[in-house]
């Protein structure tokens, strides 16, 4: 499992250059990705968000546009320089009312059971110590009947694995030494991905976890996929 205080460390090193190796890296197809996240969450309408893992706030931000007036979302990370990208992103938008940013860890949220209609992760699920705990708190911090909503890496279909393998091994930490000066970062992070269960695991996982109606979605031959799950009105 990741070590935290070497993850924390990691982001806070590439925080400035977050983006834009993911654009290139992707070739901008994780736009697309968290783009299909916000578009299922607004589809229940929840008047409350919270965003872990927020990053550098991309999905926070586009949900606050994406939801009802008067809808809230919170944008929550462990990472310091992190929040600084997503609030200066913030207020270059003008994205203030219903929006907030704040420092806080996934696998011990600093909020009261029951306090959100949604709880939203992109990319961050993979780097936690304990992906179980990370689960049980996203479980408990949602209202009965509220969803958790998982956007993560999968494993692709068979025949595109060995290009993709390829791709993450070598290209990825090559191009991301250039565009962040940290290849180290992103040789975890390409590992991260190797290593991430693919989609029945991890519904598997969110069962164990105590979430009902689970289910997940392929995008990109398999490469990403969305995932979600219920808080039973009466658990």
């Amino acid at each position: 499992m990741p070590d935290p205080a070497a993850v924390k460390s990691m982001f806070g090193r590439i925080a400035r250059r977050y983006d834009l190796a993911n654009r290139v890296l992707s070739g901008g197809i994780d736009i697309y990705w968290r783009r299909r996240l916000v578009g299922a969450v607004a589809m229940g309408r929840p008047q409350s968000v919270l965003d872990l893992a927020t990053g550098s706030g991309d999905v926070a931000l586009a949900l606050r546009t994406a939801l009802a007036p008067g809808a809230t979302v919170l944008g929550m990370d462990f990472s310091d320089p992190m929040l600084a990208e997503a609030r200066a992103k913030q207020a270059r938008q003008g994205a203030g009312a219903g929006l907030e940013f704040r420092q806080g860890d996934a696998l011990e949220i600093p909020l009261p059971e029951g306090s959100f209609d949604a709880v939203t992760i992109a990319f961050g699920l993979r780097n936690m110590a304990d992906r179980a705990r990370c689960l049980s708190e996203m479980r408990r911090v949602l209202r009965p009947g509220g969803r958790v909503h998982i956007l993560e890496f999968s494993q692709p279909v068979p025949w595109v694995r060995p290009l993709y393998s390829f791709h993450l091994r070598r290209v990825v930490p090559l191009a991301a030494g250039v565009l962040t000066g940290d290849r180290a970062a992103y040789e975890y992070l390409a590992t991260s991905i190797g290593e991430f269960p693919g989609r029945e695991a991890l519904s598997g996982e969110l069962r164990a976890a105590g979430f009902a109606e689970v289910a997940s979605a392929p995008m990109t031959l398999g490469i990403a996929a969305l995932h979600g799950g219920l808080r039973g009105a009466a658990s």
